[in-house]
């Protein structure tokens, strides 16, 4: 008889609109060894009771704020109990992030003067951020609201205008404000959907998200393979992968 071969580890992967793509993180992931069992709670998805059966969990962002009043928000916000008390690897993406600090008893809430992150903006690891791995000088950012960094928890990055880009809460939770999952495609698709925003104060043309990309994005994907690796384990001296979808 053939030998079985035993079943991929599963990272639950947590979207927040019908055409939302885990992107460039999911692609990872799967070279990585990993199979993704991806989920929509605004769509009617359920969050599993318990982790049992995932190695992880990565929570995207969405255009909802984490603060919104929407049932699903407040049921995934509460859900983050899971991987905490089972200490599964958690990453947080922007308002998956922001959920995150809300759980803790952060705060998430926009610029006092008005200012948003929309486009490429630098940001500074921290000394905490240092000893963990070498970090880009510009990510792409796309967000109204930033997080106060919880109590208990490290923060691994900053910037000027929202200091809190990158934290590490305990061992195994991790929430970062930018976006590295990007592809082409969907940077593509963020700017033409997204192009309303470009108006607010401290957004970039349409045309700098493009060109900020040929410029820095080799960079912020290099990190990104790092990163995954360090929070879900997956191999560090593995090749980034070398295609986009």
């Amino acid at each position: 008889m053939p030998r079985r071969e035993r079943p991929r580890e599963r990272i639950l992967v947590v979207l927040h609109q019908e055409r939302s793509s885990a992107g460039r993180v999911g692609h990872q992931l799967i070279e990585s060894g990993f199979d993704l069992d991806i989920r929509r709670p605004p769509l009617g998805d359920p969050l599993p009771e318990t982790l049992d059966h995932h190695a992880g969990v990565v929570v995207f962002g969405g255009p909802m704020s984490a603060n919104d009043h929407d049932e699903f928000v407040r049921r995934e916000t509460e859900w983050l109990k899971v991987p905490l008390l089972e200490k599964r690897p958690f990453l947080g993406i922007c308002l998956g992030a922001q959920m995150l600090v809300n759980h803790l008893g952060g705060k998430v809430e926009g610029h006092g003067d008005g200012l948003v992150e929309i486009g490429w903006y630098p940001i500074k690891p921290t000394d905490d951020g240092k000893a963990l791995m070498q970090w880009p000088e510009m990510v792409y950012q796309f967000h109204r609201e930033g997080f106060s960094l919880p109590a208990g928890a490290t923060l691994l990055a900053t910037s000027d205008t929202y200091p809190n880009q990158a934290f590490r809460y305990g061992e195994h939770a991790w929430g970062i404000q930018f976006h590295a999952e990007l592809t082409q495609m969907m940077m593509h698709r963020w700017v033409v959907h997204g192009a309303h925003r470009f108006e607010l104060p401290g957004a970039q043309p349409g045309r700098d998200h493009l060109g900020g990309r040929l410029i820095w994005d080799m960079h912020l994907k290099r990190w990104l393979h790092e990163f995954l690796a360090t929070i879900f384990g997956a191999p560090a001296n593995a090749a980034p992968p070398s295609t986009e979808r």
